[in-house]
């Protein structure tokens, strides 16, 4: 009933902490579509998870950036946001207090989505079950890696890519050329 990407996403969310990979997760997920088809209801989620990566990190002007346009996106996609199995008036209230947090410079703290729907609760204690994870875990402030996972990730295969995309630019302006 509710994408794989999404219950993955939750679990990264709510157990993991791992705002970066909830991103990753998301983002693949939201471009698997074909363009006219891509929900901002993704994007939403993915700006949440983004703007707590920041305020984590004490990058309070991104957080609040991130945070503000999630929030547009949540209120505009309601009825999306309820699709998902999410409560959209909590979800809007909650990031409408993290925004007056940051801008406060108030310290960060986890968050939890408010899930509504008892079929995607389920799905999600079963997706943690799976893990041997509980449902729940503050962030550890204490993880290096986890706060500063931009940083610190092997990049190696985006590097790679990267250099395969040049060359097949390259040789289709040789043919044009040529």
């Amino acid at each position: 009933m509710y994408p794989q990407p999404f219950l993955e996403y939750l679990v990264q969310f709510h157990v993991e902490r791992d705002y970066f990979e909830c991103h990753e997760i998301l983002e693949e997920y939201w471009k698997s579509a074909p363009a006219a088809e891509r929900q901002p209801v993704w994007v939403g989620l993915i700006q949440i998870a983004v703007g707590l990566y920041h305020q984590r990190r004490g990058n309070l002007r991104g957080a609040e950036k991130m945070l503000q346009s999630a929030l547009n996106i949540v209120r505009r996609h309601q009825q999306d946001i309820r699709q998902l199995g999410l409560d959209s008036a909590a979800l809007s209230q909650l990031l409408e207090d993290r925004l007056k947090e940051v801008t406060a410079g108030a310290p960060y703290r986890s968050l939890t989505l408010p899930i509504q729907d008892e079929a995607l609760r389920r799905a999600y204690e079963q997706a943690c079950a799976l893990r041997h994870a509980p449902v729940h875990c503050d962030s550890d402030m204490n993880d290096h890696y986890l706060l500063n996972k931009h940083m610190l990730r092997d990049r190696s295969e985006v590097f790679a890519e990267r250099q395969r995309q040049l060359e097949l630019r390259e040789q289709e302006r040789s043919k044009l050329e040529g």
